[in-house]
């Protein structure tokens, strides 16, 4: 058995099985299982193309797959739609930070926040709702800035809003889908430095990321995707040493 920040322990909190998916004649997923233990900070790379961005909506609820079944904390996912998905404490960032341009920063994770509340029964008060967002923000690094609108942050400002916006949720499990691109060495730093308090946390990570500095540094195990299909999965020293995936995906 290993702790949290190391590897699986105990039952998954996450498994995939044998999930495919197709758009017309062309398989983008093909017959993928993976299990993720509760606690664990799993990278997921591949090629543009691979199919990481349709697992990642597979599994959040945002595409429906043809084939195959997700269990989420021991919960068959199937027939359930994104926003039930997340009510279970599945939650997700986007490549392409979606804030609501016209409300504050402090809004904008206000509104998340009172939706999970509101579906999961908990009675709140207002100061508790505030505070919680005062956190939020905090944690991020933005609460000097609750009052300001989306439209006054840095690129590297948005990604944090953006994580911000999906702890709202109160996940148990986070995939941070590209939540680096773009940004210079320093902020990528910032936003590993985030992600890895949030793991110490208790939040389960996935991070689908191209950066390999970034993700060799923060992950404890490594799945690589190819054409849909999943090529290696393991410790990742060992991974990005296999012959298949220098190959196809590092030696490119």
């Amino acid at each position: 058995m290993t702790d949290a920040t190391n590897g699986p322990s105990g039952a998954p909190i996450l498994e995939v099985e044998n999930l495919s998916k197709r758009f017309g004649g062309f398989v983008a997923l093909e017959n993928i299982s993976l299990a993720v233990a509760a606690g664990e900070r799993l990278g997921l790379i591949g090629p543009n193309g691979s199919g990481k961005s349709t697992l990642v909506n597979c599994i959040c609820g945002t595409l429906r797959n043809e084939q195959g079944a997700v269990r989420f904390d021991g919960r068959r996912l199937d027939g359930l739609d994104a926003h039930q998905r997340t009510h279970l404490g599945l939650a997700r960032s986007f490549q392409l930070p979606r804030p609501f341009v016209t409300l504050t920063l402090a809004d904008n994770v206000r509104i998340p926040l009172l939706y999970t509340v509101a579906s999961r029964g908990i009675h709140l008060s207002s100061r508790s709702i505030e505070e919680r967002c005062r956190f939020l923000l905090r944690e991020v690094g933005l609460d000097a800035k609750a009052r300001h609108l989306p439209r006054d942050l840095t690129q590297v400002e948005m990604r944090k809003l953006e994580l911000a916006r999906a702890m709202a949720a109160e996940p148990k499990l986070l995939m941070a889908d590209e939540a680096m691109a773009g940004l210079t060495h320093s902020e990528v730093e910032d936003i590993l430095a985030l992600l890895v308090r949030l793991n110490e946390q208790g939040v389960t990570i996935i991070l689908i990321e191209h950066i390999m500095s970034a993700v060799m540094s923060f992950s404890r195990r490594l799945v690589v995707l190819v054409s849909g299909r999943k090529i290696a999965d393991g410790d990742p020293n060992d991974v990005v040493h296999d012959p298949e995936v220098e190959r196809a995906y590092l030696g490119q």
